[in-house]
């Protein structure tokens, strides 16, 4: 049984308002919104407590890149490079020089004793352009000394050395032509082997020494006076002091306060959004999936606003928020999608450090994303909706930097801010998700179901080929009444190339596809009015039949059950009661189908019986389209149709005045061309 309609519209606001007191911060947010360069609008501030000064990222990455150049480089002795050189000299022909020879082995073993290592240039992967010049770390039998780099050779540098000894040594040998020869120089190679993973370590170590602060403001300080300007020196401490108090200090009064303010607050969120939704489109209340889904939505970025703030704020700009406003679009109008969407992002605003920047960045980046997502929301092309977005976000986040001064790098944020606006993009399929829980259809299933293109309705154009005209000139109409009337135009387009699917089964009972023999006599002429009724109405549970066959959704599926209501075959109708039939025994005449519930119902039902019997107008003149219109939409009231509908009297107006200019511009006079004199 479902539950009333104050419990379905309440009990799910209230879990709302339970969870968003439970998960909203636990300490207070610092009460001062400052910007460099503006006057201090606040009492004068005086410190609290001792805090640290807190250091610039400027004047960080500045002494890190200090710090780095005297980052000393490791590298390894390696015994088994000496002996493989040895081994190498030894194979070497110098037997006509048996003492050069043994000089040499000599020298070399003194060369390496001291190490050798590569002339090229040494580089760390990240964090330092270049390593030390002036020592280095020799690690020999798991010790680790400290050399400096004139003791130990490079490469190019140890071969001179050798082929200068022998030549001093054997004054009467050309040795360093012999040396050459002999390939002697070539066996040198470096036996001091870079550790480039030791480097890298000692490199963070030395980061990581890096002192965050720069000194302690203490107690009772005066930081800024009230009308003074907040200079880079007075905003640097009061960002420390804002620092140190969320860390420590966040709140120091009694914990109940900040508990009712919470709650308070959390309950300020929820009346605002029932009233939202009241405003905007109270049948939302009524509809209970879509209703769970758009506070499903809600109370996700409200989480991830809260979550992301606690862990780190720098991460709230890596959050994709713009895409929880796709999330809505999927299956909201756009009255609905912005002011939830507004909504949504208001615990940025309030809870949020530079909440005021966030909410303006991630506001202007939803609402241009609702916009791009209309041309860019297919296959590759929403890398492209994305780059838009992060674009459009990048530039109100510059805009804050420049009315501060530069007083920020841009770089850290707008990696994240790139980052996630490509996650919107493998965050959007979680739609097709949230569809199937909540058992909805999205605009994008709608137009992909309104595609003329797709197999089902291509079937429907070669079975039953007036009928899919029929149903394409419904669309249209009913497209124009739906803009008229802010009803859903995804939606009712879908439902109304659908509405007459169970017509393909059997053609040719109908009149629009009897293109030999027009007229009702071709199909009807052998059947009694109760059996032509019967062959006419089974097209609705036909239509339910393929629909649940092609796996149609169920709203589509409702456009079939109630776009004839429970009306009657009035052709086959009266002709049986002219033919003498019994009034008592009319059953068979009427549509056993459903009243229309929706908007969008009535509008096909109004659409469907206006193109159908437009084609028996004689004149047409405004007069005789006003008439026209009145009448199909009376006997609809009359019947009781509209009476289950979510449709008002001013919408009922509108919805005729609609038609009218509709069938005016379609059925309009033409001037009769002359013809030529003979």
């Amino acid at each position: 049984m479902k539950p009333p309609k104050i419990r379905r519209t309440f009990i799910p606001l209230i879990i709302v308002f339970v969870i968003l007191s439970l998960i909203m911060p636990r300490t207070a947010k610092f009460g001062y919104d400052y910007r460099k360069g503006s006057p201090w609008p606040y009492e004068t501030l005086i410190s609290q407590f001792d805090f640290p000064l807190l250091k610039t990222e400027e004047e960080m990455l500045q002494e890190m890149e200090q710090r780095s150049e005297r980052v000393i480089p490791y590298f390894r002795f390696s015994e088994e490079v000496v002996n493989t050189v040895q081994k190498n000299l030894s194979a070497l022909d110098l037997s006509d020089y048996p003492s050069v020879k043994q000089a040499a082995a000599l020298k070399i073993s003194e060369i390496y004793s001291r190490g050798v290592i590569s002339d090229s240039k040494l580089k760390l992967d990240k964090g330092s352009e270049a390593v030390s010049t002036e020592v280095l770390y020799i690690q020999k039998n798991k010790r680790v000394s400290k050399h400096p780099y004139s003791e130990v050779y490079k490469v190019s540098d140890a071969r001179e050395k050798l082929s200068a000894d022998l030549s001093r040594q054997f004054s009467s040998v050309n040795v360093d032509s012999l040396l050459k020869k002999r390939g002697v120089p070539d066996i040198i190679v470096p036996n001091l082997i870079f550790d480039k993973s030791m480097t890298e370590l000692s490199f963070a170590e030395f980061s990581d020494q890096v002192s965050p602060t720069s000194g302690y403001i203490s107690a009772d300080r005066k930081i800024v006076s009230k009308g003074e300007i907040v200079t880079p020196e007075i905003a640097q401490m009061l960002d420390s002091y804002k620092a140190e108090y969320n860390k420590v200090f966040g709140y120091d009064g009694p914990r109940i306060l900040l508990y009712i303010g919470n709650v308070l607050m959390a309950l300020a969120l929820v009346v605002i959004l029932y009233f939202c939704i009241f405003f905007t489109n109270p049948n939302i209340f009524r509809d209970w999936n879509r209703y769970l889904y758009l506070l499903t939505i809600f109370l996700l970025s409200s989480v991830a606003a809260f979550t992301f703030e606690k862990i780190n704020p720098d991460l709230l700009y890596l959050v994709p928020f713009s895409v929880f406003a796709l999330y809505l679009m999927a299956f909201f109008s756009t009255r609905v999608v912005i002011p939830v969407y507004i909504l949504s992002l208001l615990p940025l605003l309030i809870f949020s450090s530079g909440g005021a920047e966030l909410f303006v960045i991630y506001l202007i980046g939803g609402v241009i994303s609702l916009s791009s997502f209309k041309s860019f929301g297919r296959g590759w092309l929403q890398f492209v909706h994305a780059l838009i977005v992060f674009l459009v976000q990048i530039v109100v986040y510059s805009a804050f930097r420049f009315i501060d001064a530069g007083s920020a790098s841009v770089l850290r944020p707008a990696v994240f801010l790139f980052l996630g606006s490509m996650l919107s993009v493998a965050a959007y399929p979680l739609i097709y998700l949230f569809e199937k829980i909540f058992n909805l259809v999205s605009t994008t299933r709608l137009r992909e179901l309104a595609d003329t293109n797709n197999r089902l309705l291509q079937q429907l154009s070669a079975k039953a080929p007036g009928t899919f005209q029929h149903c394409l000139q419904v669309m249209n109409m009913a497209d124009a009444a739906a803009r008229s009337l802010d009803a859903n135009v995804p939606l009712i387009r879908a439902g109304a190339l659908y509405h007459d699917l169970g017509k393909m089964k059997n053609p040719l009972c109908f009149i629009e596809n009897e293109s030999t023999n027009p007229g009702a006599e071709g199909y009807h002429s052998s059947l009694t009015p109760r059996e032509s009724a019967r062959d006419i109405i089974r097209h609705v549970p036909d239509g339910i039949e393929i629909a649940r066959a092609e796996g149609l959704p169920q709203v589509i599926q409702d456009f079939i059950l109630t776009h004839h209501g429970t009306t009657c075959t009035k052709y086959f109708y009266t002709k049986y009661l002219n033919e003498g039939g019994d009034p008592a025994e009319t059953s068979d005449f009427f549509y056993p189908g459903r009243k229309p519930t929706s908007k969008e119902q009535i509008i096909l039902m109004v659409c469907d019986s206006v193109e159908a019997a437009s084609r028996t107008l004689k004149s047409y003149t405004p007069e005789a389209f006003d008439k026209f219109v009145e009448d199909i939409v009376a006997g609809k009231m009359e019947e009781g149709q509209f009476e289950n509908a979510d449709i008002s009297i001013r919408e009922i107006t509108t919805l005729k005045s609609v038609l009218k200019t509709y069938l005016s511009q379609i059925y309009h006079e033409r001037v009769e061309y002359p013809h030529p004199k003979n």
